[in-house]
């Protein structure tokens, strides 16, 4: 019975897959390039079997080799294999050692057995914390959220905490970025908008990116987001590499988190964007039969899109993180859009807390999300009812309603603002030499909309403009040579 305890409570390991692949790394060191970068000391079960592939790998940076000899010479200064016995145990493990052709598949046995310790260690966390019955700290619907962002981390790095990355590393990943830009088929780097000139301006929106997209209501926010989304998802492209992996070459999978609108609501938008036919005519069932064969024709064109809509209310950050992870997983993901900040919920937030701590609050699990998935994030926000105060209705930074850190996490902060709407409920008496001005001024800037760019992290400010209808809730790009406007000095 005390052996049967014992077993339990053993966690599973193989120190003699560790000891030969240890070997066959000391034999040749060019198996460090057949375990790869995803390989790591922690994965070792015995804690001194991790310092030596620690070492084998630094020094092997370095341009030096790492055998049996060199090992012996760094050990000896700390006495790490002291209790082991010294050199003694690193000839053990070169005569351990594996065929060099198959410590990959050592390598893979390791590695799946520190996954089933970090699973174990999870379940038991699990466990105790559904023990407490404790709502502020251990709610039941918190220890899900928690449990699911560590499982999803281990799933897709194989640790549950990545640690520090070596600068070398980082500048890799950015030169090759870069090279990746210098040679791809079009000039946008990130996900398109679907709008040529605002894709111009922002090179497309970037993989960790959080970009706040504002404006004052009936500007159309809502209506350039979901254009946006449908722009990504209808050109999304993919091609698979050597190991079988989908590399998106254009467009991408948008998931669109409705805080404020149903999807029936949203996609009646879409079918207006795509049919030319109203949504007002969609809804009350005002259409012609051609028509209605046009609106069945485009419900089976795009019916596949990758586009995945969630239109559950009150949503929290942590919640709205947990599905994208999980979307993530089952489906790869490019492009996430919140509709908007404010309807959000913070996690753990209290009744009566400061606002704008709690709009803080989420603007950084944003940005966090959008950096731990590396995919761009459109979050819309509200203004304030300053803007209708001034004789200019464009808004500003300043404008953003508890604005917190709302300006100081966006990668990009752009507004929606359309000045035909303001124009329209400013009429003059009809007759008179305003209300002639007035029908200028309304022909001017008719079925038009800015998009101003208030804020850019790695780029310049500047306004847009685009085409808007109304009838169709639908921005376009303008017929024109152009349309980008520098506000910089």
């Amino acid at each position: 019975m005390a052996e049967k305890e014992e077993d339990i409570k053993t966690l599973p390991h193989n120190l003699e897959a560790e000891q030969a692949l240890l070997g066959a790394i000391l034999l040749d060191n060019q198996v460090l390039i057949k375990v790869g970068d995803k390989f790591a000391p922690e994965h070792f079960y015995d804690p001194v079997h991790g310092k030596i592939f620690e070492t084998i790998r630094n020094l092997n940076a370095k341009g030096h080799i790492a055998d049996g000899v060199t090992l012996h010479a760094r050990f000896s200064q700390d006495g790490t294999l002291s209790d082991i016995g010294g050199a003694t145990y690193l000839a053990l493990l070169v005569n351990a050692a594996a065929d060099p052709a198959a410590a990959q598949d050592y390598a893979k046995l390791i590695f799946d057995l520190a996954l089933r310790r970090d699973l174990i260690r999870i379940g038991a966390e699990i466990g105790y914390e559904a023990k407490i019955v404790n709502d502020d700290i251990y709610s039941a619907e918190k220890i899900i959220e928690e449990s699911e962002e560590k499982l999803y981390k281990l799933a897709e790095t194989g640790a549950t905490s990545t640690g520090f990355i070596p600068f070398s590393e980082s500048l890799a990943t950015t030169i090759d970025n870069a090279f990746k830009a210098l040679n791809r088929d079009t000039q946008l780097v990130g996900v398109t908008t679907g709008f040529s000139d605002l894709d111009r301006w922002l090179g497309g929106l970037h993989p960790s990116d959080l970009l706040i997209l504002a404006g004052r209501p009936s500007m159309g926010k809502t209506s350039l987001a979901t254009n946006i989304a449908f722009n990504a998802a209808r050109k999304y492209r993919f091609e698979t590499d050597d190991f079988g992996n989908r590399v998106r070459k254009d467009g991408g999978v948008v998931a669109f988190y409705s805080l404020e609108m149903s999807a029936e609501q949203l996609t009646l938008r879409i079918l207006a964007d795509w049919t030319g036919i109203g949504s007002d005519k969609i809804r009350k069932g005002e259409m012609s039969k051609a028509e209605f064969k046009h609106l069945e024709e485009a419900t089976r064109e795009i019916g596949q899109l990758p586009l995945y809509i969630d239109d559950t209310g009150g949503l929290s950050i942590a919640a709205l993180a947990a599905r994208a992870r999980r979307l993530q997983r089952r489906h790869d993901l490019h492009l996430i859009v919140v509709d908007y900040l404010q309807l959000v919920t913070a996690t753990g937030g209290k009744a009566g807390e400061n606002r704008v701590q709690e709009v803080s609050a989420i603007t950084q699990g944003l940005k966090a999300l959008a950096k731990e998935l590396n995919v761009p994030i459109i979050a819309l926000s509200q203004l304030s009812r300053q803007v209708e105060n001034r004789d200019d209705k464009r808004p500003q930074l300043a404008d953003l309603r508890e604005s917190g850190s709302i300006e100081q996490d966006a990668d990009v902060v752009m507004f929606v603002f359309r000045e035909s709407y303001y124009l329209l409920r400013t009429e003059p008496e009809p007759g008179t030499d305003k209300h002639f001005e007035w029908q200028e001024k309304v022909a001017a800037c008719e079925n038009t909309a800015e998009v101003i760019i208030a804020k850019q992290r790695h780029g310049a400010i500047g306004k847009i403009k685009l085409g808007f209808q109304a009838e169709l809730t639908k921005f376009t790009n303008l017929d024109h040579n152009g349309g980008l406007i520098s506000l910089e000095e």
